[in-house]
């Protein structure tokens, strides 16, 4: 074979073999070291492809096992797929539409209906069952513009065709099953027998996709509700659907019709509502609440929204007082050690709590205390230096931190004393019908944007950390959620289109040499769906400023 005509191919541990060009993925899987079954999908030169793709340069290609946070994140992808296929098959002349994430799982209803009923649910996980039982192919191809425009106007996709006036190419990518085809947004497991472990129940007056947590395998946990969260975010899809805007090709149409700014104004001003509501919940109790205590995820916006709180309260004359839990650390030498070694200070070992509720107790009875102030450089807590305050009547305080939702924070502060804010960017747009826009990647972009903007950190970095930032969040965050006294959606509908416009040139300097560059080349496609929103348009006081810049808040 002439050198021209073949392709090297270098696996895990060196091993290389030579192949014509337009080799398949899937007729090399024994040289990956991963049984096929266990497999989502392959990384070719640090780009995470289909099976099914076809090899035409030179590669190291790696497999992308299904235990892996990026086979865990395939393969639920590829079961809304499956869903998708057994919706389309069952009831052809409805629309099912992909809700929030709760928990492990997917809320889904069909549109303009009311509570689906058992039968029906009964009905679609046989067919899904039946479905992987026959081990289909899942395929990656293409159809020309004007086909694709047409079959998804034909099988009512109706946030998917909009989606495409997104899209110039001549032709689009999407996944095929038997005869159905849904629009391409991410790669998708090869075959239908890969997804047996799920699980279909009813929820509220839909259907909730349940699927494994991670790390436990093809295991299912019982199921634990939310319903403060998923209060939250049906508040924001029934809003979503009022205002006409629940898809990502509506908010794109505003764009090219350049009524956006009406929108921005409107989104702004729902938020704004929903925080005096915040606020007057904390009135009512003005007698009783001393602290309000903020937390949230990372990039969730918790400080614009204390300070935007605490402006809301001032009107009503309350005087807030902000208190910083970082300067209630114990010190380098006495944070307790991770796992690799390395000072944990995200635990709540980290923090001073018996001292903490010392001077908060303190503040309850009258008694001025000064407030400590860590010393970051050192490593210790200054001697001196802090601000001296007092509460009376008029003045709470406010607490923001990573803590701020445990109980253990504040062992010996009476519960009526406490108001607790979770907040979070739960985002209610949709990509289309099926494909969903995970709030973690909403919150990555906010924080690859400011890191950049004001740590001088670049898109590989953010990458490198984000991993070990989720994991405090699912331990230090996530088991506390339900007991916030209010939960506030912090996210913006439009932002993304205005993400966009700093993101962009950050993922794309994530060269393919780089083990990021997978990451950077899906959020890249990603954001290719979201005509792009002028950062001018963002008001001053917007959440979205704390990460994009240009605030009239001091930060």
């Amino acid at each position: 074979m002439d050198d021209a005509d073949t392709l090297r191919i270098v696996f895990p541990g060196g091993h290389t073999i030579a192949c014509p060009p337009g080799t398949p993925i899937e007729t090399l899987t024994e040289h990956l070291g991963v049984p096929e079954s266990d497999l989502a999908a392959a990384k070719v030169n640090n780009e995470i492809l289909p099976l099914s793709s076809r090899l035409e340069v030179n590669a190291w290609v790696e497999p992308v096992p299904l235990d892996t946070h990026e086979g865990i994140m395939i393969y639920r992808r590829s079961l809304t797929f499956l869903m998708a296929v057994a919706a389309w098959e069952l009831f052809p002349d409805r629309t099912l539409y992909i809700g929030h994430s709760l928990g492990n799982g997917y809320y889904y209803t069909f549109a303009h209906e009311k509570k689906i009923e058992e039968a029906e649910i009964r009905s679609l996980a046989a067919r899904m069952r039946e479905l992987v039982q026959a081990d289909l192919p899942i395929r990656s191809g293409y159809m020309a513009y004007g086909e694709a425009l047409e079959y998804f106007k034909r099988n009512n996709q109706t946030d998917t065709s909009l989606l495409l006036e997104q899209r110039s190419g001549a032709k689009v990518q999407v996944n095929r099953c038997k005869d159905f085809a849904d629009l391409f947004i991410e790669p998708l497991a090869h075959r239908t027998g890969l997804l047996a472990a799920f699980e279909l129940m009813a929820y509220q007056e839909g259907i909730l996709l349940r699927f494994p947590s991670s790390g436990r395998g093809r295991l299912i946990d019982p199921f634990k509700d939310s319903p403060k969260i998923f209060s939250v975010y049906h508040e924001y899809k029934k809003w979503g659907r009022i205002v006409g805007v629940h898809a990502a090709g509506q908010l794109n149409r505003m764009v090219a019709d350049r009524t956006i700014r009406d929108y921005i104004r409107i989104a702004e001003a729902f938020q704004a509502k929903k925080l005096t509501e915040i606020a007057d919940r904390i009135y009512e109790k003005r007698e009783s609440v001393k602290v309000i205590l903020i937390a949230g995820p990372s990039s969730s916006g918790k400080t614009t929204t204390a300070k935007r709180l605490s402006l809301q309260l001032k009107v009503m004359g309350i005087e807030p007082i902000a208190i910083s839990l970082d300067d209630y650390y114990v010190g380098t030498d006495k944070t307790p050690l991770d796992k690799t070694g390395k000072p944990d200070f995200e635990c709540l070992e980290a923090l001073d709590v018996p001292f903490l509720n010392e001077q908060l107790l303190a503040l309850f009875a009258g008694t001025e205390v000064t407030l400590p102030v860590f010393d970051f450089k050192s490593g210790r807590r200054r001697e001196s230096g802090g601000r001296k305050i007092r509460l009376d009547r008029r003045t709470m305080l406010i607490v923001e931190g990573i803590h701020g939702l445990n109980d253990a924070l504040t062992p010996q502060v009476a519960g009526d004393k406490q108001f607790k804010i979770y907040v979070s960017a739960l985002t209610q747009l949709n990509l289309d019908d099926h494909n969903r826009i995970p709030t973690s990647d909403n919150r990555l972009l906010r924080r690859m944007v400011r890191d950049s903007q004001f740590r001088g950190i670049d898109a590989v970095k953010t990458f490198a950390m984000w991993p070990s930032v989720q994991r405090g969040e699912r331990k230090h965050i996530f088991p506390f959620q339900n007991g916030a006294d209010a939960a506030f959606n912090s996210a913006l509908d439009y932002e993304l289109a205005v993400l966009k416009f700093y993101a962009e040139p950050l993922l794309r300097s994530v060269k393919p040499n780089r083990q990021e560059y997978a990451e950077a080349v899906r959020l890249l496609a990603f954001l290719e769906n979201f005509a792009p929103i002028p950062p001018q348009y963002v008001p001053g006081n917007s959440i979205l400023r704390e990460f994009i810049g240009e605030s009239e808040f001091k930060y």
